[in-house]
């Protein structure tokens, strides 16, 4: 692997969603990420579409077992980080938390991934990304007037909230951790990350340009220039003309003279956001695509999952894989040292990632014996 964390060793105790995300970041950047789970040693956990776990190994290990918790703690001695997603206290109850991994590495970065943090009132609450980002606000502010809060997949507390905000605060006390020579603990909750990508909202509603009611704002589909509109072929177009500059391109390019739609008359947006769709309306997505597709007016086609890849910027600019299950490449762009996705597969297997970490097929035969890997390795 190469890439800007090349040397950088991180164990990730699997998990699911923003974990595993967090460790396929790191992995692509070249962080050598050991990725330790439950399962028959030296089964793949997954094919080419199984692309969370991607670009690192991953390693059975049985952590209820001695045998596991002493593997943990022997790779805690040589990873610069460790990264986890249990509730509040299980790896406590492992004998594999903070103050275990931190008395055998003291310069040890110890990542926790969390919904609701390890304490305060909901800390042992089970929950999902819509529940963290509704308790946030980040929830209440996504949709249209008059109608129900729309959850953005998970992608605002699981990946935004969560793992972004892991990741951040796990470089942060790595950069620390080479400085001083000691390590911390990392306490990620995707409730404070949602609460934090809500900077600016914040700051609009304290400078009274942002109501509490949903859908009338002019980042919430409340205003004409910032909206998805159907097509004749009940497909989509998404415009986000906010500039004065952008908007005059968007209503010449729909063939509407501006001064019937001035831009900041708020009174008079419902009217003109029906004008616009039925404008919208009279041709084609691809027809839209075509009158639009040099234009500078921040209009742009709505494509589904499957159609992203086959854009003319993504085909271009190679932001997918080839092939039959195209996958996004890693992000973002380095100049000098390029990240890119680990060729050995998901599942690469116990033996081959211990023995990359250092761990002698002697010591592995022992842990074996103890019970550490769940299965026996063949």
């Amino acid at each position: 692997m190469s890439g800007p964390l090349e040397g950088l060793k991180v164990l990730e105790l699997g998990g699911i969603g923003p974990t595993s995300y967090a460790g396929m970041l790191l992995a692509d950047s070249g962080a050598e990420v050991l990725r330790l789970e439950r399962g028959d040693s030296d089964a793949s956990n997954g094919g080419p579409g199984d692309i969370l776990n991607r670009s690192r190994y991953s390693v059975a290990v049985d952590l209820k077992s001695d045998g596991g918790r002493e593997l943990v703690l022997e790779l805690c001695e040589h990873a610069d980080v460790l990264i986890e997603g249990f509730r509040p206290g299980v790896t406590e109850r492992l004998g594999l938390g903070p103050e275990d991994a931190l008395s055998r590495n003291p310069r040890l970065v110890y990542g926790r991934m969390t919904g609701y943090g390890q304490e305060g009132p909901l800390s042992d609450r089970a929950g999902h990304d819509i529940n963290y980002i509704s308790i946030s606000g980040a929830l209440w502010a996504i949709g249209r007037v008059g109608e129900r809060p729309v959850p953005p997949l998970n992608l605002v507390g699981d990946f935004g909230g969560g793992a972004m905000f892991l990741l951040f605060g796990v470089l942060a006390a790595v950069w620390s951790s080479q400085r001083t020579g000691k390590g911390q603990v990392v306490d990620a909750a995707m409730v404070d990350g949602s609460a934090s990508m809500m900077a600016m909202t914040h700051s609009f509603v304290n400078s009274g340009l942002w109501t509490n009611e949903r859908g009338v704002n002019f980042l919430d589909t409340g205003a004409p220039f910032y909206e998805v509109y159907e097509t004749k072929d009940h497909l989509f177009m998404a415009v986000g003309a906010v500039e004065p500059q952008f908007y005059s391109a968007f209503v010449s390019g729909l063939g509407i003279p501006e001064s019937e739609v001035p831009q900041w008359d708020r009174a008079r947006w419902p009217d003109m956001k029906k004008r616009v769709s039925q404008v919208f309306l009279s041709k084609t997505r691809d027809e839209w695509i075509d009158i639009f597709q040099d234009v500078d007016a921040c209009v742009t086609p709505v494509l589904a999952t499957a159609e992203a890849p086959h854009h003319r910027y993504n085909t271009e600019r190679d932001v997918f894989t080839k092939g039959d299950a195209p996958q996004p490449r890693p992000a973002p762009r380095f100049s000098r040292t390029p990240s890119a996705i680990g060729q050995r597969g998901p599942g690469a297997g116990t033996r081959v990632g211990l023995s990359a970490w250092g761990v002698s097929d002697q010591r592995i035969a022992e842990l074996r014996e103890r019970g550490a890997f769940g299965a026996s390795l063949t």
